[in-house]
């Protein structure tokens, strides 16, 4: 299928050591959709994926305000940038932009740009700070989870929980806590960068699992699939993976997103303890960095997404047999400095100019 004109615009698009999905889905949506005109929204010139020459780069690239600008500077942005391009529909791709997004929902259906979204109540109960509440309601094991809004609360939450404890950011960020003594470097930099509240979690080792999907808002999951972590990076994120058939899995999942009601994309994380049930972990409200390789072994998510926002009936997708798996490995992008100037003094990069409508004069 050949899209032409209408593009589909993608953020998160760094692919270095804390890899973002962006890149990962403008790769599998080229793969499906060769014909369709792809836009980055970038919140750093120096985003990697600005700068590759394969299926992972963007034809044009424009920088949007941080999340902690709000809603209103996005939806200024956006209004801006959908002058020059024209935007049929958007995937955030990021966990601290969903809350403006989502603000901006009603203006973006207003300009006829599509975009799913998880509903209010959904987003609230898959955060770090409802996840083990939401967890008890629907008998799903979860590691023991505290919000603290200050420092003598998260001492206390840690003390009544047991080291060794996560103390994380409401949206990013993690450190391991294994005495008192760790508390302060921990929550101090996190703070500094997020503030508060703050989230203090039960660790748990073992095996870990990553479902990644699309919901269809009324509780099904349209397709799935599911890896094991093989390797990870100091940040947790997987480098390498391997599909494992799991009906323990399966049935967890399912009655998690039933019960979030979760529409579009998503991510389980779930740990394995030696002589314990699966645990999750955290709901991620966007596809993970490896998305694209199920989409390589023929279950291409982000595709399906884009069919959801077409309207139209999703194409056949396979189901991820046990045993492929992934290795990422890292490359040099080679580039001009005037490309980075560019981009940090204008605020856009275009690689492809925007097509010209068939039949127009112009």
């Amino acid at each position: 299928m050949k899209i032409q004109i209408k593009a589909v615009a993608v953020t998160g698009l760094h692919r270095g050591e804390n890899p973002q999905p962006g890149a990962a889905v403008i790769a599998s949506l080229r793969r499906r959709f060769p014909g369709l005109r792809l836009i980055g929204l970038s919140y750093d010139p120096m985003e990697s994926s600005l700068y590759g020459q394969g299926l992972d780069h963007p034809d044009a690239a424009y920088l949007i305000p941080f999340p902690g600008a709000g809603a209103a500077a996005l939806q200024e942005r956006l209004d801006a940038i959908r002058q020059k391009e024209d935007i049929g529909f958007i995937i955030p791709c990021l966990d601290s932009e969903l809350e403006n997004f989502s603000s901006i929902a009603p203006k973006l259906q207003e300009w006829g740009i599509g975009c799913i979204l998880p509903s209010p109540a959904s987003f609230e109960a898959s955060s770090k700070a409802g996840l083990y509440d939401f967890c008890q309601r629907i008998g799903v094991p979860s590691p023991v989870t505290k919000v603290a809004k200050n420092p003598w609360e998260v001492e206390q939450c840690a003390a009544e929980i047991g080291y060794p404890v996560y103390v994380k950011g409401r949206l990013y960020n993690a450190h391991l806590a294994k005495s008192r003594a760790d508390l302060a470097l921990a929550y101090e930099d996190i703070v500094n960068i997020w503030g508060w509240p703050l989230i203090v979690q039960e660790a748990v080792a073992g095996e870990e699992y990553d479902v990644t999907g699309v919901g269809d808002g009324r509780g099904r999951i349209v397709k799935s699939c599911t890896i094991r972590k093989l390797l990870r990076t100091a940040h947790g994120k997987g480098y390498g993976g391997i599909v494992v058939e799991n009906p323990e899995i399966d049935e967890l999942s399912q009655r998690i997103i039933h019960g979030l009601r979760w529409n579009g994309p998503f991510e389980l994380e779930f740990l394995k303890a030696a002589g314990k049930p699966y645990a999750l972990m955290e709901i991620n409200p966007r596809f993970p960095a490896w998305i694209d390789f199920p989409s390589q072994i023929g279950c291409n998510l982000p595709a399906l997404l884009v069919d959801r926002l077409l309207g139209q009936a999703p194409a056949h997708l396979k189901t991820p047999v046990a045993g492929q798996m992934f290795v990422r490995h890292c490359v040099d992008l080679t580039g001009d400095f005037a490309d980075f100037a560019d981009m940090a003094s204008r605020g856009e990069r275009v690689l492809q100019p925007v097509p010209v409508p068939t039949g127009s004069t112009s």
